[in-house]
């Protein structure tokens, strides 16, 4: 494993971390403890130490695991969660401080540790940014020793340039793959400035860069890659970064044409984002422990070569960029 500052927290952080999404198992069924804690280990174990969860994930069975699990181990395992999607209707009038703070404290409670290292506003509605005692809330928090540090996790590159405006955001989780590019322009230099960590999640766009799938693959009807392609339940960047099923598989088969030895590109595709120095960590997520070795060989192989990235970003160029990069 090896180990990236995460911007101003100052955490060295595991650059595969992991995203508890779906830690308790694949998308639309029933929760289980045993495959979260077993998978949650075997990342501990092959030197994982920075986990990202949320309140709203499994409704709280994903935060209880990962502080069960956080609890039994000896290392320093960092740990991130995020507050707002329980907000219903989801929109900034919802946003309110004493609403944010009851959140905080309900994560801290299923968690059951003293401090979150990490708290993220969770997506929020753009106009959420726009408002500073929402910002403030956050720094009295850290008095009261209940975080260490803020973060967001954004849909957009506007949400994430004026996130970062507030002195103190230290971490911004955004969309990034090589399906979703648009972030490395000018977010990534103006991060820099700040020294801000940036987490790459979706990295592996809902499992389309895995080049496991194929106009034959069904979902569950409780996965979102099911029900959500058109934005019906969430931002439709969510799922498949936003792009066209058919046509990202398109993009896929030129993929594989890049690399006709294996039959898992996943790792190609991690390795991708990690040439890119901003990035902090990535948080691919993981339904079972073989997806989470998986997501690790990217360290079982060579190098890409400057050669294969230019190639694989050709395949962005044509296939993608036209009908997606301006979106978010």
């Amino acid at each position: 494993m090896n180990y990236r500052k995460l911007g101003k927290t100052n955490f060295n952080i595991s650059e595969i971390s992991l995203g508890t999404w779906q830690v308790g198992g694949k998308w639309g069924s029933a929760f289980d403890n045993k495959t979260a804690d077993e998978l949650l280990n075997t990342a501990i174990d092959n030197g994982v130490n920075f986990i990202d969860t949320a309140d709203v994930y499994e409704n709280g069975l994903s935060e209880t695991a990962v502080g069960r699990v956080i609890r039994s181990r000896s290392e320093r395992i960092y740990v991130a969660t995020k507050c707002g999607r329980h907000i219903n209707p989801h929109v900034s009038e919802g946003y309110q401080p004493k609403v944010l703070q009851k959140y905080v404290e309900d994560s801290l409670q299923r968690l059951g540790l003293e401090t979150i290292d990490l708290i993220q506003l969770h997506c929020p509605p753009t106009e959420v940014f726009y408002r500073p005692e929402i910002f403030e809330l956050f720094d009295r928090l850290k008095e009261q020793g209940k975080i260490l540090n803020l973060g967001v996790s954004v849909e957009k590159v506007e949400e994430a340039l004026k996130a970062i405006e507030y002195s103190n955001v230290t971490t911004v989780q955004i969309i990034f793959n090589l399906f979703r590019q648009r972030p490395s322009q000018l977010f990534f230099s103006e991060a820099r400035k700040k020294d801000i960590g940036i987490i790459a999640r979706v990295p592996l766009a809902s499992g389309l860069l895995t080049g496991k799938f194929d106009t034959k693959t069904t979902f569950e009807p409780q996965d979102h890659r099911n029900f959500n392609r058109n934005g019906d339940a969430f931002d439709k960047g969510e799922t498949f970064s936003g792009i066209d099923y058919e046509l990202g598989l398109k993009a896929v088969e030129k993929l594989k044409e890049l690399f006709p030895d294996t039959s898992n590109l996943a790792p190609y595709a991690l390795q991708w984002i990690l040439s890119f120095e901003d990035i902090s960590c990535i948080i691919p997520g993981a339904s079972n422990e073989s997806h989470v070795l998986s997501n690790l060989s990217v360290y079982d192989l060579p190098k890409l070569s400057s050669e294969k990235i230019e190639a694989m970003n050709k395949v962005y160029d044509e296939y993608i960029k036209p009908s997606v990069h301006q979106l978010w």
